[in-house]
């Protein structure tokens, strides 16, 4: 800027202020009584406006990522993140379903999202990335009644015609298309009547019934009371699992964006794909995944 547009915007701060903030002489300009006392608040000013610009500006802000919910598992794994890499700041933001998570990777408010993708009849928005980071071995959560209370595992077979109570399965969303095709597979009901209290709340009905199950994935923190006694069941022959995978913007400038990916590729566990199930519309973004079994 000129000195003389600098000068006449000084001008204009006086004048709207109604005092002098600098003395000028033939010796120069230095500032007055009043001066002294404004520029320390005129700092703090600018540095705040720097640091307002740089929490949103791609490539200095920290890292945001969508993780669906803070119980769930990339919750965890991007919590494991920021203890290998305390160094990078992180924003933790948990947009809805896969729709907003990939309009806000493209329009840039948000850099990576944890998400099971693609989803039935769909396919990524052109310019949005994906790679499988981890595969969620499922659990059937049930009370000390029910009959598998004391079940070391269960088939998914053997929970053909049982009710399996998820409130919280909306429709349209990736983990309802999930539980959907769970359920079209091994002949399981997915009810999910009823209104969604939460968690603690589907984890008292639970314990208080003979009949009731639910499905958690196994990185899912739960906390009960001791008087519940619930139990929480593996399911094998096969596993299902709940694929995550991580989605970002070709060309995203953000440099901790790589370290994210990285740690992520070097920490995902093996699974035997044999062994495991996951939809038809989850295969196409898995590496080497050749199993679902399909009725």
């Amino acid at each position: 800027m000129c000195q003389q547009a600098v000068s006449r915007r000084i001008a204009t701060l006086e004048h709207d202020l109604g005092v002098r903030l600098f003395d000028r002489t033939g010796r120069g300009v230095g500032l007055t009584i009043d001066g002294q006392a404004f520029l320390p608040h005129a700092r703090a000013l600018l540095q705040a406006e720097a640091r307002a610009a740089a929490s949103v500006r791609p490539g200095t802000r920290a890292l945001r990522v969508d993780v669906v919910g803070r119980r769930v598992s990339p919750a965890g794994l991007l919590r494991d993140f920021h203890r290998a890499h305390p160094e990078i700041r992180l924003d933790v933001v948990t947009l809805f379903d896969a729709d907003q998570a990939t309009t806000a990777l493209r329009n840039g408010s948000i850099d990576a999202a944890f998400r099971a993708v693609p989803l039935p009849g769909s396919r990524l928005p052109e310019g949005i990335e994906s790679v499988p980071v981890y595969d969620e071995a499922l659990e059937l959560c049930v009370g000390p009644a029910h009959a598998w209370a004391d079940a070391s595992a269960v088939t998914p077979a053997q929970l053909a015609g049982q009710r399996i109570w998820m409130p919280g399965n909306t429709p349209g969303t990736e983990w309802a298309a999930y539980y959907d095709a769970f359920a079209d597979a091994f002949g399981v009901t997915i009810d999910a009547v009823g209104p969604n209290f939460g968690v603690e709340a589907l984890l008292d009905a639970i314990a208080d019934s003979d009949s009731l199950a639910t499905f958690f994935g196994e990185r899912t923190p739960l906390v009960w009371p001791a008087g519940h006694d619930l139990r929480r069941i593996p399911l094998r022959e096969p596993t299902p699992v709940y694929p995550h995978s991580l989605l970002w913007c070709t060309g995203n400038p953000h440099p901790a964006l790589a370290a994210l990916r990285s740690y992520l590729a070097a920490v995902r566990p093996t699974r035997d794909d044999a062994a495991t199930w996951v939809p038809t519309w989850a295969r196409s973004n898995r590496s080497g995944a050749t199993t679902e079994r399909d009725r």
